[in-house]
């Protein structure tokens, strides 16, 4: 991986800026917001969509559930969406939905306060007291509890990561163990510190000690899982060179890592995979979460 020059701000800016690769942001999140309506629409039409479902007390820490449409396998899919943790929601974040609904699996969209309102700490608890919900509700819906695996893009990556490592037992009252089973991270960062000086920081408002303790690859690792690292060819240096060094941890712990650079993809459609069941993306995620069976 290429080495960046951290003194030269211009470059880290553009190196931490996806969009710097691509011609048009714009063209993918209209692509989201429009699959993701069509698997919300395919989902009511079927009775198979539980919205808006509040897990915290504001109105931003709710999620919608996905129930599967043939053979559950009674499993649960979480994912989580990027945007820097300033932008995007769930609404334009179930693009994967009926893939997943198709193959048996219980498909879950999180919603979080979005910088300012909320720090990075603030959002990091705010998606773990989600996913502690869903272990606690597994009942309600039909999945197991025992079988929750996670998936994100970008911001959503670094959350699913510190979902991973986080200790349960403070969460879920009857938890021994890590409730996680699996990741799907794609095109993540694991390392806040270079974001520090950078654009990104400017409604985060990190200081040194909240980006090191929010930083996957500073953090203690559980009982190895199966973790997919991906990211799209057409990515800076960067964020390659970020998901090398979250995928080398992993596997210096002993995890079973797949660590992919997917040919033709940016840094915004390498996630839009998860809506097709014949990509590489796809396939390994719902392989991921058959290895338990």
């Amino acid at each position: 991986m290429i080495k960046i020059d951290f003194s030269d701000i211009d470059n880290v800016n553009r190196e931490y800026s996806p969009s710097s690769c691509i011609d048009d942001i714009n063209i993918y999140i209209q692509q989201y917001i429009q699959l993701s309506e069509i698997a919300k629409n395919y989902a009511l039409e079927k009775k198979l969509l539980h919205q808006g479902i509040q897990y915290g007390e504001s109105k931003t820490q709710s999620l919608d559930i996905y129930l599967p449409i043939s053979q559950p396998q009674n499993k649960l899919m979480v994912y989580i969406h990027g945007g820097y943790w300033q932008e995007l929601s769930k609404e334009e974040s179930s693009f994967a939905a009926t893939n997943f609904q198709q193959q048996g699996f219980h498909f879950a969209v999180i919603d979080y306060t979005l910088a300012p309102d909320a720090s990075i700490t603030d959002i990091v608890e705010e998606n773990r007291n989600a996913i502690a919900w869903l272990y606690n509700n597994a009942d309600q819906f039909g999945y197991k509890p025992q079988e929750i695996y996670l998936s994100g893009s970008s911001a959503g990556a670094h959350l699913a990561m510190l979902m991973l490592q986080t200790n349960w037992s403070e969460y879920v009252s009857d938890c021994q163990a890590n409730i996680i089973k699996g990741v799907c991270a794609v095109s993540g960062i694991y390392d806040l510190q270079p974001l520090l000086p950078t654009y990104v920081n400017d409604l985060l408002s990190m200081d040194l000690s909240e980006a090191r303790e929010n930083s996957p690859v500073l953090q203690a690792l559980p009982t190895p899982v199966p973790v997919i690292i991906a990211f799209g060819e057409n990515e800076t240096d960067e964020f390659k060179r970020q998901s090398k060094i979250m995928s080398d941890k992993l596997c210096d712990d002993g995890f079973y890592v797949q660590f992919k650079e997917i040919k033709g993809r940016n840094h915004f459609d390498v996630i839009m995979d998860l809506n097709q069941k014949s990509s590489w993306l796809s396939q390994q995620t719902i392989a991921l979460m058959k290895l338990t069976e």
